[in-house]
């Protein structure tokens, strides 16, 4: 009578299944293209300019925004990995077997009838033959079993046994591989951080959500410095960044392109630049009763008395695009100017175009003379606590194939007949568990050596 199986009999029985090893590989094979094809963390705007209303709600629903990051996705490699596992301790025992048999026995009639055996005659007789066999054996193989089977002699030994656990190197390093991905992306991230020139921050805004994520130490940017082609294009651009725990300093360095700075972990790379908001500028003053002239360096949010001591005047901030009547007169300081009835109005004073207050009736005018004008470095900032494992997982995958495919567990069967006093006849044949082909070639050879 057929005993029923129990629910954890089932349960282990469904994830022993090569068949689901299959379907999930596919599976996450379709979904990464499905990832590699869709936007990945893009703003809500991107979505519905790219792919409308309905596309962006489906997309959004199952996730595929951040797909690499989707609870469901990341469920499809833990079934993957569970099933490695399982599969694994399934077929391990019988391995082990093999691998370590309690007493190394041979099927002699199986390798009798094998293809690729080898018979030679010699004029020489059963003793040197077998002397000669046995010391080739052990030299080329190992350790040699000899029988005496009745009217010949028989020699058997066998090799690379420990290769059959070269499938599980591959196994170990799957496994290494998904939990360096699963710890990366549940633990890790990815995020971007903009420092003007002098500016200190320990918060990055994260790619994914662009919520803040807090560091355990502090980038400040000392200094940041680009070089062009002639053709304008940027040729090379560097940040000189100090990180600083506790207040203190802890690492002064530049990082540049393609030349990152790790730390603790994190990873801090030169992606991008752009110009910063100045916050002073360098005005020359012109008090239009008299045409005296002052220069003065004035700061966002100062205000002043001007030379008459009753108009007022206040750097009230930049603009990167100033319109005039229509026209972008591109970036420009926005100043204004409070007269002793208490009347005010604002002016501007583009950076392109100093003199153009010049314009304006009033008893002064103000020129621009030298602008604060800084970049600000656009850096981005990885933490992976997950590499390592996946470096691993790398380097057991190299060596796991390595094993499978170029080595193998050889066995190697000779029997020795007399054929007369002074001449006798021997038969080479053996198994591999792969590369049937390189042992057939393996066995002429050795029928070379014999026969010298």
């Amino acid at each position: 009578m057929k005993k029923n199986k129990t629910i954890p009999e089932h349960i282990w029985q469904f994830f022993c299944s090569a068949r689901l090893a299959v379907y999930t590989l596919v599976l996450l094979a379709l979904t990464s293209i499905i990832g590699t094809v869709v936007l990945q963390n893009g703003s809500e705007e991107d979505y519905i300019k790219f792919y409308g209303h309905g596309w962006s709600n489906l997309i959004k629903a199952f996730n595929f925004d951040d797909m690499y990051h989707s609870w469901w996705f990341l469920s499809l490699i833990v079934i993957l990995c569970i099933n490695i596992v399982v599969c694994s301790i399934e077929r391990l025992s019988t391995t082990w077997k093999i691998i370590f048999p309690k007493k190394t026995a041979f099927n002699a009639d199986r390798f009798r009838r094998l293809k690729n055996r080898e018979t030679l005659a010699f004029d020489k007789p059963l003793s040197q033959l077998t002397l000669e066999s046995e010391k080739l054996l052990s030299k080329k193989v190992g350790s040699v079993i000899k029988e005496d089977g009745g009217n010949s002699i028989i020699l058997y030994a066998e090799k690379g046994r420990w290769t059959r656990l070269g499938v599980y190197v591959v196994h170990t390093s799957l496994l290494l591989l998904f939990l360096g991905a699963l710890i990366g992306s549940i633990f890790g991230f990815k995020a971007n951080l903009n420092l003007n020139e002098g500016q200190t921050s320990d918060t990055a805004i994260l790619l994914e959500n662009k919520n803040p994520v807090k560091l355990d130490f502090s980038i400040r940017c000392n200094d940041f410095n680009v070089t062009f082609y002639d053709t304008g294009a940027p040729e090379e651009f560097r940040s000189n960044v100090t990180l600083m725990e506790n207040g203190k300093e802890i690492l002064t360095t530049d990082i540049q392109v393609n030349q990152p700075l790790r730390y603790k972990g994190i990873n801090i790379f030169q992606s991008s630049y752009g110009s910063a908001l100045p916050d002073q500028v360098s005005l020359e003053i012109i008090d239009r009763q008299d045409n005296s002239v002052v220069i003065r360096t004035v700061k966002i949010g100062e205000e002043f008395n001007l030379s008459d001591e009753e108009t007022l005047f206040k750097l009230e901030g930049f603009l990167p695009h100033f319109d005039f009547n229509g026209h972008d007169l591109g970036p420009a300081f926005i100043g204004r100017i409070v007269e002793k009835d208490g009347k005010s109005f604002q002016i501007g004073l583009p950076l392109k175009f100093p003199t153009f207050d010049k314009m304006r009736k009033g008893p002064f005018a103000f020129v621009v003379k030298e602008a604060d004008q800084k970049h600000y470095t656009g850096l981005h900032i990885t933490k992976d606590p997950g590499i390592w494992y996946v470096y691993t997982g790398f380097i057991l995958m190299i060596i796991g194939c390595w094993i499978t495919f170029f080595m193998a567990h050889e066995s190697y069967f000779i029997e020795i007949q007399p054929s007369g006093e002074l001449s006798s006849t021997l038969s080479i044949s053996g198994t591999s568990n792969s590369n049937s082909h390189g042992l057939k070639l393996k066995i002429r050879k050795m029928c070379h050596t014999i026969k010298g």
